[in-house]
């Protein structure tokens, strides 16, 4: 890990505090609604029951395509199985968590009740735009407008306005509002926008992008604040973006196997984060193609001072943001596809390649439990708000409601 060097850039010695607390104190939810509804938008419009038993389960050995050597246990209450694909996504609704939206691989969404994974409504075609993540919680009837030509990356919603932010492989960002549709365009670099993530004080948005630059958007100017490119962006294609609660600071991920924090006020970098993998690569035989690792997912804890990046080779790092050290390394059987953190607590959430949704002390380092019941990788998942039930999404075209029980509830 090295600290970011040049003019404006934050200076580090020992172990003293590096971080600079930024106080943004965001306005509320109905001022930023407001502010929200002047954004000059341009004027053109953009072209049988739902779940079964684990002995239900158990009949079903190759139905969804599972993956050799999985184990057969099944800890889940509930298996939500009317997709015919890839289940790719899965989000919550925000005022109860009760209801579940998952979009797949068979360019369908459905939304289902969590507590018997019975079928409310279902959704096709690019009426959604079913690209990751597919819909806001809470926005499920909502219909993104679609235009020709346009391939999505990711898609996000405001967190306070019915807005929707969105990437594609041209490059650009597209911000809509809903359901009227008119839309304002964000005009990156010439390569795919890879990810991105609007900002806690709802008037910015951090985009990644396939070139290893970094743009921080003025949402309702439609300007680039700061642009992260060479030495201070990434030397390969982002993956992941996140923030920290007060949206002054920035995580992104890349290929490049480097998580870089920035300022979200500055645009400097504070450091660098570097990972080496953690087992010795063995050379590439001829016709075999070498191992690589790279960011896969990363994000900030609300209660302290830390922060989580998991990586394809299944190294979970806990970093010490105060000291710009490395506090925990947890190794995974497989390759972190996604992490969470509790909102309340330093508990992070990871799935992975192997199937398996594991739950992480931040502060010792130990995995408090792990949860089974898919037969292939787990490609995304959810937490409610009081942390009792995880969501999980997999290869194996379902989806699967797991309570999980914590010594400390």
């Amino acid at each position: 890990m090295e600290p970011a060097e040049g003019p404006g850039a934050l200076g580090f010695h020992g172990d003293e505090e590096i971080i600079e607390v930024l106080e943004l104190g965001p306005p509320g939810p109905d001022d930023l609604a407001a502010e929200m509804e002047d954004v000059d938008f341009e004027d053109e419009e953009p072209d049988g029951p739902a779940w079964e038993t684990e002995d239900d389960n158990d009949e079903e050995e190759e139905d969804g395509g599972g993956t050799d050597g999985m184990e057969a246990q099944d800890d889940s209450e509930v298996t939500f199985a009317l997709h015919s694909a890839s289940v790719f996504c899965v989000s919550l609704d925000p005022k109860t968590n009760t209801l579940a939206v998952t979009g797949g691989e068979d360019d369908k969404a459905f939304v289902w009740r969590l507590s018997d994974g019975e079928l409310l409504f279902e959704c096709t075609g690019e009426e959604l735009g079913t690209g990751h993540p597919l819909l806001g919680a809470g926005q499920a009837d909502s219909r993104v407008p679609s235009r020709p030509g346009l391939s999505g990356c990711w898609m996000e919603w405001h967190p306070q306005a019915h807005v929707l932010l969105a990437g594609t492989a041209d490059g650009n960002s597209w911000m809509w509002k809903i359901p009227g549709g008119d839309c304002k365009t964000f005009q990156g670099p010439a390569c795919p926008a890879t990810c991105g993530r609007i900002l806690p004080d709802g008037k910015r948005a951090v985009v990644g992008y396939e070139d290893g630059t970094m743009r921080i958007w003025d949402l309702k100017q439609g300007t680039s604040l700061h642009v992260l490119k060479g030495q201070d962006g990434h030397q390969d294609p982002l993956t992941c973006v996140a923030s920290n609660q007060d949206g002054s600071l920035i995580l992104t991920g890349s290929v490049d196997c480097h998580a870089k924090l920035v300022n979200s006020a500055t645009g400097k970098v504070v450091c660098v984060f570097r990972m080496e993998s953690a087992a010795p690569k063995a050379p590439a035989g001829e016709g075999e193609e070498a191992e690589s690792n790279s960011v896969e997912s990363l994000g900030f804890c609300n209660v302290m001072p830390l922060a989580a990046v998991g990586y394809l080779d299944g190294t979970l790092a806990i970093y010490d943001l105060s000291t710009q050290t490395l506090r925990h390394k947890c190794q995974h059987e497989s390759g972190i596809v996604q992490l969470l953190w509790e909102e309340s607590s330093a508990v992070v959430y990871t799935c992975s390649l192997d199937g398996a949704v594991r739950l992480w002390d931040a502060r010792s380092g130990k995995m408090i439990s792990e949860y089974r019941g898919h037969s292939a990788e787990i490609l995304d998942f959810a937490i409610n708000k009081d942390a009792s039930v995880v969501v999980t999404t997999s290869g194996d075209h379902q989806a699967k409601v797991f309570c999980v029980q914590r010594p400390d509830r």
